[in-house]
């Protein structure tokens, strides 16, 4: 496999540094590490970035996740493993990742259990940590990048 061209943040060397900017802004809201490194792999595995899959599986297991969870994670509705704030965020992650799929993106149901259980700081700081992941995925799918490239 080969990419079709350099990551495209890499190119553009203040886009790295926004988008790295963006990351520790998140990182300050409240929201625990090891539920951002979830929602990461969640919406890595929606779309398909074996790049961020990998990733983040790994930031996963380094913040001092289990294998259990790191493994089921796409099944986090039929698996023990995970909080309730954890599946709350989860939930949310499904949604905003796949805002087509659905004729209200994010539904009040998804919302309100979100809201329930972060505060408008933490909840703020996962609405743009899934909004970045997003966009990191899609930039490494557009360009095919590949997976290990990046150790």
């Amino acid at each position: 496999m080969q990419a079709r061209m350099k990551q495209p943040a890499m190119v553009i060397p203040e886009a790295m540094k926004a988008l790295l900017a963006l990351s520790k802004a998140t990182h300050s809201s409240g929201v625990p590490e090891k539920t951002i490194h979830l929602v990461h792999l969640r919406a890595s595995q929606i779309n398909g970035c074996a790049v961020c899959v990998e990733m983040h599986a790994n930031d996963a297991k380094r913040s001092g996740d289990t294998d259990q969870r790191v493994h089921l994670v796409a099944a986090w509705r039929e698996a023990p493993y995970f909080t309730d704030a954890e599946r709350a965020a989860l939930a949310l992650t499904e949604a905003l990742t796949r805002v087509a799929d659905r004729p209200e993106a994010v539904t009040d149901e998804i919302w309100t259990e979100a809201a329930r259980h972060y505060d408008e700081k933490a909840l703020s700081g996962l609405l743009l940590e899934i909004g970045a992941i997003n966009v990191w995925n899609r930039l490494n799918l557009a360009t095919r990048q590949v997976a290990g490239s990046f150790r």
